[in-house]
């Protein structure tokens, strides 16, 4: 039996589907010798090879679903790698072996709140996937008067420089002083920066923005920013549930030793304290190297 090779690989935890496709587009990735082709199918006993490393190739039975929550703080950037030393969400990950993290969707560096990181790429396609229409939703302060016109404007849709976008829902927040006020939106894409162009496009100014949600999967009250959250088996089935996809049957979580809230996030925010000091002593260093 065959199947395709970005599926495989996103399946074995070595990026999303989307990331795949763009490694065999770039031909960084062989299979028995030949650069590989996008759509091309594999069978278990193929070699493949991604930047002349080979790769583990893993049956769905061996595969162990895992998704984290992390609150993601401003300043850090959604990729594996900075050139420029800049920190990202991937340093405050837990380590693994035989398997990495894969982002579902991205944060720009300006953008606060939830992100969902898992061990299965299929999980993380589809969950980024517009034909699934898992909605997002946003906690955004608007720099600006926000008229009825413009909020109909936004929920009918408007034309961006890549096609028309809409909220699906805009409800006022409160809060915010002077002409500072917090909307809550929600969507079901997730093109780059589609919140803040949607609001700039009014001629207001997003002045913070935080992600709240993503599907049924809420930004935790108590997870400090920097810290992560694994989801326990029965949430883990929920989402895969949501996009199609079978029910796991292992989990790295025991159910006999769950501590409470209060306690795990208290060891978070002891460990998210000592993480900043080690990044903050790497960017000092870093940035002393570069004068």
């Amino acid at each position: 039996m065959t199947e395709k090779l970005q599926k495989v690989l996103a399946r074995s935890g070595y990026g999303s589907r989307r990331e795949i496709e763009a490694m065999i587009g770039a031909g960084r990735i062989r299979v028995n010798g030949k650069v590989a082709q996008v759509g091309e199918r594999i069978d278990a006993d193929a070699s493949v090879r991604i930047d002349g490393h080979e790769v583990v190739i893993k049956s769905e039975s061996s595969v162990v679903c895992r998704v984290l929550t992390y609150h993601k703080p401003e300043g850090e950037l959604c990729t594996r790698k900075d050139p420029e030393g800049r920190p990202t969400v991937y340093e405050r990950l837990p380590r693994m072996s035989g398997a990495r993290w894969v982002a579902v969707g991205r944060l720009d560096v300006n953008t606060s709140g939830l992100l969902l990181f898992t061990t299965d790429g299929e999980l993380a396609n589809r969950l980024m996937h517009p034909s699934q229409e898992v909605e997002r939703e946003y906690a955004v302060r608007i720099f600006g008067e926000v008229t009825d016109a413009m909020i109909n404007r936004l929920k009918k849709g408007v034309q961006l420089e890549d096609g028309v976008a809409q909220f699906d829902t805009i409800k006022a927040a409160g809060g915010g002083e002077g002409m500072n006020h917090w909307y809550h939106v929600t969507l079901k894409e997730g093109r780059n920066r589609e919140v803040r162009r949607l609001w700039e496009s009014q001629e207001v100014q997003v002045s913070r923005l935080i992600r709240v949600r993503y599907g049924d999967i809420k930004l935790e009250s108590g997870l400090p920013q920097g810290g992560w959250s694994e989801l326990d088996l029965e949430q883990v089935n929920e989402l895969r549930a949501k996009v199609g996809l079978p029910p796991e049957d292992k989990s790295f979580i025991d159910p006999r030793h769950q501590e409470s809230k209060q306690r795990k996030f208290a060891k978070i925010r002891r460990a998210t304290s000592k993480r900043k000091d080690r990044l903050r002593e790497a960017q000092r260093v870093n940035k002393n190297k570069r004068k």
